[in-house]
Parts: structure tokens; C-alpha cells; sequence
């Protein structure tokens, strides 16, 4: 004769609940505040990279050494430059990257973007 299956304890399914429920409230939070966040990044990026890229091809500095201008709080924000373009890019991980190029007589200006 074949076991029945143990019965959950109450405390497991309590815990099951509240993994659910606070799994569904991350979700929702993600939701409601993807939008904020991807604005925030966006502005963040674009000023991370014409700052970087004026320090880099206005400037003449090296890019490691434009990195320690970065603001705080954008730890997150990646520079990349590209000698032959003239221009930087700064990203935001999964969210969103900007770019700024060096044309002369104007100097550093963001590239078109969609948002």
C-alpha cells in the first residue's frame, strides 16, 4: 500500500503565503516604479557621459581619470569612450545607455535618443 504524502505543517504554509505575497508586492513596486527609475537613468547617463565625454576630448584627460568625477550615487553607471568617434557612452545596466559625442566648434553633445 502506497504512502499518502505528509499533510503541510501550518508553518510551512504560512511561509509559502508570505513568500507569494511578498513576491506579488515586488512585482507590483517593479511596475509602478519602472518608469521613474528609467527617467532617473536617463538623465543620469546623459550627464555622465557629456561630462566624461568633455573631460575625455575637451580636457584630454584619460578615461580611468574621468571616471573619480562621477557624482555620487552613480556607482551603477559604466563609462566606455570610443578614441576614433570621439565619444562616450555611459550605461545604466538593463535600463538604458546614453551617448555623447565631440564635434568640433560645439563640443560635447548628446546623441539623438528616443525615450
Amino acid at each position: 500500500m502506497a504512502k499518502s504524502p505528509t499533510p503541510r505543517t501550518s508553518s510551512s504554509r504560512i511561509a509559502l503565503w508570505l513568500l507569494l505575497i511578498i513576491g506579488a508586492a515586488l512585482a507590483s513596486a517593479l511596475y509602478v516604479y519602472r518608469a521613474p527609475i528609467g527617467g532617473y537613468a536617463d538623465v543620469g547617463t546623459s550627464y555622465a557621459a557629456r561630462v566624461a565625454c568633455s573631460c575625455r576630448f575637451v580636457a584630454g584627460r584619460s578615461l580611468e581619470d574621468c571616471e573619480k568625477d562621477k557624482l555620487g550615487g552613480m556607482e551603477l553607471v559604466t563609462l566606455s569612450d570610443d578614441a576614433e568617434a570621439k565619444s562616450v557612452t555611459a550605461r545604466f545596466p538593463l535600463v538604458t545607455s546614453n551617448t555623447a559625442t565631440y564635434r568640433e566648434g560645439y563640443g560635447c553633445v548628446l546623441e539623438k535618443w528616443e525615450g
